[in-house]
């Protein structure tokens, strides 16, 4: 068995605090940072903090059962360390189940290296939820006593550095084997994995898990493992080999799924499993075509989540270059003019903006086929790009070399093995290349006339049109709280930044900001109706509203949809209507008010957001069921609510 980084060798009693003094989110943050700057483990302080404060905006490392293990990876951090500390009050941090976390770990780890201590991540994540290993560090009266405790993660913590041999048989039967794995590959692939031990525990049931993060495969499922399930749960948002399960029930999730209702995955797979069909194409409870559709939007959110960094970090330098040149070029030969002409040329088309077609194709073709489809996809790509078809040529292009791998790899199986070099080293990438560059070829006329008629379509809308379009918009951005239609709809404003019109990325961050900023003012105005808990999440849902995180709503939606998601979805399609009717554009799909100011109109866009904010905030409050009282808040059961 493979032993990483022990903890205990990362923890030391300088770096343990039994009190922690802060009471919100940013002070505890900056309290445990202060910790590793102490102890000399860090660089720069400020610029490790920013990393971790940036790491939470994607989503709170607020889990449940008060733990919370805020993680980053940075330059400003010298060697990997972990600082631990408990804050005896709790502190709001978003977690999972609205509850004040009171037991923080936080790990540091240099930018550069291996990601060791991600399998330390998960050890502890599974340790801390244990109500016993909790009760002992509260009771524990020293350092030394937090690191014996800790000591044992390795070899006592569920999931903890499992080894891929043979699972332990246990005295209940096996019943459900699963396989979790979310895009980032961090904490929610170990906190579905986790929920959905804990769920089987409790229903009497033994369930096996394999977690697929960024430190690769954790807990494989053996060949006698898979024989012996009954089902198979998987619970991924990102592609993974399932041709082990081709004989076996098979039921697909999302992530997000097993974190918040894993008994229903159990339950559904242990009901449906007579029904399965013995073939995996059919997706277990899916349709093959709804299987065929589930491949296609993971693939595509893969590339489409491989060119943000392009899309934001080239859309700013364009927007500064336009507020800065002021319409002034290279050739005036003043200052501001150079300054805009080099932004321009860094963000512009000879920059990020003109990578995005190849990048975009290539880890498309990546997530389906492997490393070998990145080339012939990448080519395809820019020869699409090239011919003016934009990010739909891009998509096209990744489709193509990625399946055509598959199909190529399917034909060449008959070669023998001791010429499976050749085949990777010049079979696939001259086969691959010729098909898909081939067909990309055939294509670039075709996907110009496309890209080229949509783009006109959007430039040449009329303001019925544009309030159409984002009637549709506002109301996909909130119906789901980013879930698949969302990210559909994120997606279309990404498109249409790479076709040039930049209208529909504004109006889909207005519509994504809108529901957690009009809940979190919802929980301010009508104060009495909401309980103490509701309070703090409607707090924490108001600061990731400003940062473009429609996802903050989701654990007011979980209580009560009928009374959420309508409101959300009311004020996003009026902040998203009202933003195309004004004709605001935005080049950069993310960042929240952080760039605003690089909004065209932004008068008329902070109008759009607040008219929707008041609408949500004031039919959410209306909805709320009045008289809810919080109970038992003082005894930690801050779940629990009654009804007059």
């Amino acid at each position: 068995m493979s032993n990483p980084i022990a903890l205990q060798n990362l923890l030391s009693a300088k770096r343990i605090c039994l009190h922690l003094n802060s009471s919100d989110k940013h002070s505890v943050l900056a309290e445990l940072v202060d910790i590793l700057d102490r102890a000399g483990k860090l660089r720069d302080r400020n610029a490790f903090l920013q990393a971790i404060e940036e790491r939470e905006t994607t989503g709170s490392t607020g889990l449940e059962q008060g733990v919370a293990i805020p993680h980053a990876r940075s330059d400003a951090v010298l060697e990997a360390a972990v600082v631990f500390g408990i804050a005896r009050n709790g502190i709001d941090f978003g977690a999972l189940d609205g509850q004040p976390s009171r037991f923080f770990l936080m790990i540091a780890e240099p930018l550069e290296g291996e990601s060791a201590h991600l399998e330390i991540l998960a050890s502890a994540c599974c340790h801390l939820n244990e109500e016993k290993c909790r009760q002992q560090l509260l009771q524990a009266g020293s350092a030394a006593e937090i690191i014996e405790l800790f000591s044992s993660v390795e070899t006592g913590a569920p999931g903890a550095d499992e080894p891929d041999q043979p699972h332990e048989e246990a005295e209940t039967p096996l019943m459900i084997a699963a396989v979790t794995s979310c895009p980032v590959g961090v904490s929610h692939t170990y906190m579905a994995a986790e929920r959905l031990r804990e769920a089987a525990r409790h229903m009497g049931i033994k369930l096996l898990v394999e977690t697929h993060g960024s430190v690769g495969v954790k807990g494989r499922l053996t060949a006698d493992d898979i024989a012996h399930a009954k089902a198979v749960i998987l619970a991924v948002d990102r592609k993974v080999d399932t041709r082990r399960f081709a004989d076996k029930p098979v039921i697909e999730a999302w992530v997000t799924d097993a974190i918040n209702d894993p008994e229903k995955l159990i339950k559904k797979a242990l009901s449906e499993q007579a029904d399965k069909s013995t073939d995996i194409s059919t997706g277990g409870d899916r349709s093959g075509v709804a299987n065929v559709i589930l491949d296609l939007y993971r693939h595509i959110m893969y590339g489409i989540s491989t060119i943000l960094p392009f899309v934001i970090a080239g859309g700013v330098l364009i927007s500064l270059s336009s507020m800065i040149g002021n319409g002034e070029t290279e050739a005036a030969g003043t200052i501001s003019g150079h300054i805009a002409a080099w932004m321009q040329l860094l963000g512009g088309t000879q920059g990020a903006f003109g990578l995005l077609a190849t990048v975009l194709a290539g880890f498309i073709g990546r997530s389906i086929a492997g490393r070998t489809a990145l080339m012939p996809s990448m080519v395809g790509g820019y020869l699409l790009g090239q011919a003016q078809a934009g990010l739909l040529g891009g998509i096209v292009a990744g489709l193509l070399g990625g399946y055509g791998l598959l199909a190529i790899s399917r034909l060449l199986r008959c070669i023998p093995r001791g010429l499976e070099t050749i085949k990777a080293t010049l079979l696939f990438p001259l086969l691959g290349l010729t098909l898909c560059g081939g067909m990309a070829w055939l294509l670039m006329s075709p996907m110009e006339t496309l890209n080229s008629s949509i783009a006109r379509w959007l430039f040449a809308m009329e303001t019925l049109d544009r309030l159409l379009l984002g009637v549709s918009l506002g109301a996909m951005m909130a119906i789901d709280l980013g879930g698949p239609i969302n990210k559909i709809a994120y997606t279309f404003g990404i498109i249409g930044i790479g076709m040039g019109n930049y209208l529909p990325a504004a109006a889909t961050m207005a519509g994504g900001m809108v529901p957690p900023l009009g809940i979190g003012l919802a929980t301010l105005v009508f104060g009495r109706r909401y309980n103490q808990i509701e309070h703090r999440q409607g707090r924490s849902c108001f600061l990731k509203g400003t940062c473009f995180v429609t996802e903050g709503v989701i654990s007011f939606a979980r209580e009560n949809p009928w009374r959420v998601i309508p409101p959300c979805m009311l004020g996003a399609i009026t902040a998203s209507a009202l933003s195309m009717v004004f004709r605001c554009e935005l080049l950069v799909p993310h960042g929240g008010i952080f760039v605003i100011p690089l909004v065209k109109h932004w008068p008329q866009y902070c109008l759009a957001i607040t008219g929707g904010v008041l609408l949500t905030a004031v039919l959410a409050g209306l909805l709320k069921k009045s008289g809810e009282i919080e109970s038992k808040a003082q005894t930690g059961n801050l779940g629990e609510k009654h009804y007059r």
